[in-house]
Order: C-alpha cells, then sequence, then structure tokens
C-alpha cells in the first residue's frame, strides 16, 4: 500500500550540499524535529555510539530487547529491503528513513499526502500531539466484504532529523493504546539514523541491508534478540520514493 510519492518538484538545490556531494562538516544542523530531537532521540550517527548493543541494518540501527522480533521486508518489484519492522508484544512498529534537506523539514508535508492517502481508501484519520510532535492515528479499510466493514488502526510518526527523515508506524493494540506503545515508543526514541555522505535527492529511501551477523551475540551481548527473519514484502510497505 504505498501511501506517498516523491513530488515533481523533488529537485536538487544548492541549499542542501549533502545532495550534491559538496562538504558539510562545519556547518551547523538546526533542529527541524521541534521537540528537541538531538537530546531525545531518535538520534543521528554522530550523536550516538552504536559499537556494542545495536543491530546494524545499514541506514537504520535498532537496539534489542527483551522479546524483541525484526522482520525486514522486501519490495516486490525489486527485492530490496525497503522497511524494517520490529514485532514486540503482539503490536508492530515499522521503520523507514530518507533522505532530507538540509535546512527544512518533510514531516508536515508528509502527514498532509498521508490524510488525503487515507481518506480516498475509504479510512479516517485523525492529528494528535504525541511524544515525537505531531502524530496521525489513522483507521483503515481491513476487509470491505459483508455487511460490516471492519478497520485496522495505524499510528504515523514522524521525525524530521539532520539530512534524514525517519517514519515509523506502529499497528495491532499499540497504534490505539498509549500504555501499550511504551515500549515501542521507547524503541523508536533510540534507532539511530545513520544518512552516510552519497549524494541523494530528498525522499530517497536510504539503503537497508541484511546484518552481518544475524545470530545473537554470545555471553549475554544484545540479550533478547532474535535473528532477523527471512526478508518478505510485509503487506503495510510504504515508500517515499
Amino acid at each position: 500500500m504505498a501511501l506517498f510519492g516523491r513530488g515533481k518538484n523533488a529537485k536538487l538545490t544548492s541549499e542542501d550540499p549533502s545532495v550534491l556531494g559538496q562538504s558539510t562538516k562545519k556547518r551547523p544542523e538546526p533542529d527541524k524535529s521541534g521537540y528537541g530531537r538531538a537530546q531525545k532521540g531518535p538520534f543521528d550517527a554522530s550523536e550516538a555510539s552504536t559499537e556494542s548493543g545495536y543491530v546494524d541494518l545499514g541506514s537504520i540501527l535498532v537496539r534489542p530487547t527483551e522479546g524483541l522480533q525484526l522482520r525486514l521486508e522486501l519490495e516486490e518489484a525489486t527485492q530490496r529491503v525497503v522497511a524494517v519492522t520490529m514485532d514486540l508484544a503482539g503490536s508492530s512498529l515499522q521503520l523507514q528513513a530518507f533522505a532530507a534537506p538540509r535546512s527544512e523539514g518533510l514531516w508536515g508535508e508528509i502527514r498532509a499526502q498521508i490524510a488525503q492517502s487515507v481518506a480516498s481508501q475509504g479510512g479516517t484519520v485523525e492529528e494528535v500531539e504525541g511524544s515525537f510532535g505531531p502524530e496521525l492515528l489513522a483507521r483503515l479499510p481491513a476487509d470491505a466484504s459483508g455487511e460490516r466493514r471492519s478497520y485496522r488502526a495505524a499510528r504515523f510518526m514522524g521525525v524530521d532529523g539532520p539530512r534524514w527523515f525517519l517514519r515509523g508506524v506502529i499497528g495491532g493494540q499499540a497504534a490505539e493504546s498509549h500504555e501499550a506503545s511504551a515500549a515501542l515508543e521507547d524503541l523508536f526514541r533510540h534507532v539511530v539514523v545513520d544518512r552516510g555522505e552519497s549524494p541523494l535527492p530528498p525522499r530517497e529511501l536510504l539503503p537497508l541491508r541484511i546484518p552481518i551477523e544475524a545470530a545473537p551475540h554470545e555471553n549475554g551481548a544484545g540479550h533478547g534478540q532474535h535473528a532477523p527473519h527471512t526478508p518478505e514484502r510485509g503487506p503495510e510497505t510504504t515508500h517515499l520514493g
């Protein structure tokens, strides 16, 4: 289910040296999140130590916790890994990271696109203030057959970081229960995004990969970690490209 696509006016601009491959070391990064992301997470690779205790999935690094299972999802047409899904206690958190301009965030525009797409599918959407700023609680048609129509809830979170945008979608009971979502929110808060230095246009999906060592480390390192399942095409995979 594709919820957003790259706009026709998405292009390389001189205001975003990262896109043009220019040096960005001396330029300060503005806080585009609105809630102090650099102190509260999710974090940029330059802000957090991931040498131990994290699962390296390329552009996204996640911190294992007890009972967590990871799934890597494939795009059917290209067979590339396009999303990471974290299953915990009967709920899920899907993660995707994208390239973004240096000077402005993407989340405001993307929220409007999601709301429009949900409405076009016969669903409803409500904007609420969450732990990471504005969020969307969507109710999407799950089964149109029969006299009564069923819905499934999905909670869309978005965070604008330095030259990247991280999108999280919570599904299951945690999508409608703040108590049930606490553990998934904590996982989202500790995600680390590695943007890399490759020139990429805004909204380009940052590359993901199967970890080199998928099995749990010995001697207790990575406690509670499960090896990622064989990559699959997830039913809720969405992308900006």
